[in-house]
């Protein structure tokens, strides 16, 4: 059974920081693609940052480039989004999403944690 589920959401002040950690069982964790989107209430659901497998590349959406980092550890079947510099603007429910490579014909979505930034 496929599953995703993410942790660390939570209540943070502006300027604080969060870390994400989505734990996957299921399938075989490094050879999917991970990513982290984000969905605020009355908006679309966006994409925060991916990293591939095996090597790790990174991309990042603007807004997040400079204050997120996206890290995966492959032995633990993890996959982490380090959240710095936080604006009440990155409020949003966080969902870690895995694709498998190289063709995404298989796509996992996790339940969501709300990470909340307000004073």
């Amino acid at each position: 059974q496929v599953q995703l589920v993410e942790s660390g959401g939570g209540l943070a002040q502006p300027g604080g920081s969060l870390r994400l950690s989505c734990a996957a069982s299921g399938f075989t964790f490094k050879r999917y693609a991970m990513r982290w989107y984000r969905q605020a209430p009355g908006k679309e659901r966006e994409l925060v940052a991916a990293i591939t497998s095996p090597g790790g590349s990174t991309n990042y959406a603007d807004s997040m480039r400079g204050r997120f980092t996206i890290s995966r550890d492959n032995a633990k079947n993890t996959v982490y989004l380090q959240m710095n510099s936080l604006k009440p603007e990155d409020t949003a429910v966080y969902y870690c999403n895995a694709v498998s490579l190289p063709r995404g014909d298989y796509n996992y979505w996790g339940q969501g944690t709300q990470v909340t930034v307000s004073s």
